[in-house]
């Protein structure tokens, strides 16, 4: 997966390359490095 640092905050879905499920992620980005980052599952 590739990071875009451009925006500092980021949030969106994107399907798990390994299960297709759909996947919540959450980054933070401050001085072009990640500082926080979450990864939550969608599927219930």
């Amino acid at each position: 997966m590739l990071l875009d640092p451009s925006n500092a905050s980021q949030n969106y879905v994107e399907d798990c390359e390994v299960c297709c499920n759909p996947i919540s992620l959450t980054m933070q980005f401050q001085s072009n490095e990640l500082i926080a980052f979450t990864a939550d599952n969608l599927e219930q």
